[in-house]
């Protein structure tokens, strides 16, 4: 897919099935980077809901001139520091979802060991600063470029670059010695 323009177009000129094709593809990406705002999954989820449908009550605002993911991206981190201004700050601790366990052994450990791993990322990536904790999820986890992450950030690609840097040198420093192999 090409981040969801042919399927915009075909919206566009009336396929309504072709809307239900961006959602799928990209809600939850955008749900899941939302959440690195607002610390609060229901909360992205609803955000990412207004983001869609603003995409859908002002159709020709979008004029392809960057992808529809960075397009989105923009207007739900927009709404996310909006919501954050309007909120009182109050942290949740989210309890992880047991997954279901694999019946052999090994499979058993090496799934314990990924998820070990992927919580001690995660815990990190927590403990940074919000500009940093935004550039790491849109370069590695939704693997846009500099360009893209920084219009996202409405920052210039060098800021993106600088932030990135310090923030794998800051997660270097919170992982120590045992998180390097993770990084």
């Amino acid at each position: 897919m090409d981040n969801g323009e042919s399927s915009y177009r075909r919206f566009l000129n009336g396929d309504e099935t072709a809307f239900d094709e961006i959602m799928n593809e990209l809600f939850d990406k955008l749900v899941f980077f939302i959440d690195r705002y607002v610390q609060d999954i229901y909360a992205a989820e609803d955000i990412a809901i207004d983001t869609f449908s603003d995409l859908l009550v002002h159709r020709h605002r979008y004029n392809f001139k960057v992808k529809l993911k960075t397009y989105l991206f923009m207007i739900g981190r927009s709404r996310a520091l909006n919501y954050i201004k309007r909120r009182k700050i109050i942290y949740f601790t989210d309890l992880s979802k047991a997954e279901e366990i694999p019946s052999e052994k090994d499979e058993f450990w090496e799934a314990l060991l990924a998820d070990e791993r992927k919580r001690m990322v995660n815990e990190a990536i927590e403990k940074l600063s919000g500009d940093m904790r935004v550039v790491i999820h849109l370069i590695y986890f939704e693997e846009l470029s500099y360009d893209e992450a920084a219009k996202v950030m409405k920052k210039n690609k060098k800021q993106i670059d600088n932030l990135l840097y310090r923030a794998k040198k800051e997660l270097r420093s919170i992982l120590g010695a045992e998180g390097e192999m993770l990084l």
